[in-house]
């Protein structure tokens, strides 16, 4: 059976890392081939701009799971791929945007500007778009250095308007065929997540109340 410590030191060895980028890549492996071997169905831009949505949606919970599970399992080894699956999570939503603007829109810049006034849902995704590029480019840690820790982790807080953003986009998405299931999934996910953070402040809020103050 194994034991924290040796499940977090199998956690550390070298090859666990890329694998699990591997995983998460997954999903773009499947839709190259799906190019390539024509399988991607009778409207391949539909499956594709569908698909990357999804999965940048799901990486992103993935990468907010990552600190709870690391609490909750006693497994530190955890923290090491939050910075690879949230840049993960970023790709696909470039690569979301980019099947966007190329395979609906052309890419003219008028076309895509008139449709976002028209379709609020596709202005309320661009808007999640947006705000996860700052998140990215500060993802290094030469960036943490320059913006100071308390600045960086302000900045950071901006993850959760983006999800909320991204599951408002997907939930006007689904409406127009009433499927609310998958939605419904990834927001109670997402309210556990905050939940779990409220309630880690909350804690460490009345240990240092309740701490004894040492007379000096």
């Amino acid at each position: 059976m194994l034991t924290s410590m040796s499940m977090s030191a199998w956690l550390l060895r070298p090859w666990v890392k890329p694998l699990v980028l591997a995983i998460a890549l997954l999903p773009l492996a499947g839709w190259i081939w799906g190019i390539v071997a024509n399988s991607l169905g009778p409207n391949p831009a539909e499956a594709l701009l569908r698909g990357t949505g999804i999965w940048t949606l799901r990486l992103l919970i993935v990468t907010l799971a990552i600190t709870p599970l690391r609490v909750w399992t006693g497994l530190p080894a955890l923290a090491r791929w939050r910075r690879m699956l949230g840049l993960t999570a970023f790709a696909y939503a470039l690569l979301h945007f980019l099947a966007y603007a190329w395979l609906d829109m052309g890419f003219e810049l008028a076309a895509i500007v008139r449709d976002l006034d028209k379709r609020p849902f596709a202005l309320v995704g661009f808007a999640a778009f947006v705000g996860l590029v700052p998140l990215a480019l500060t993802s290094f840690n030469r960036a943490i250095r320059a913006l100071g820790a308390a600045r960086w982790q302000a900045l950071h807080q901006l993850v959760w308007p983006v999800i909320g953003l991204g599951l408002l986009h997907l939930l006007w998405m689904r409406a127009a065929k009433h499927r609310y299931d998958e939605v419904s999934i990834y927001a109670a996910i997402v309210v556990v997540l905050i939940a779990a953070r409220l309630l880690k402040g909350s804690t460490v809020a009345w240990i240092k109340v309740r701490r004894p103050q040492h007379r000096t």
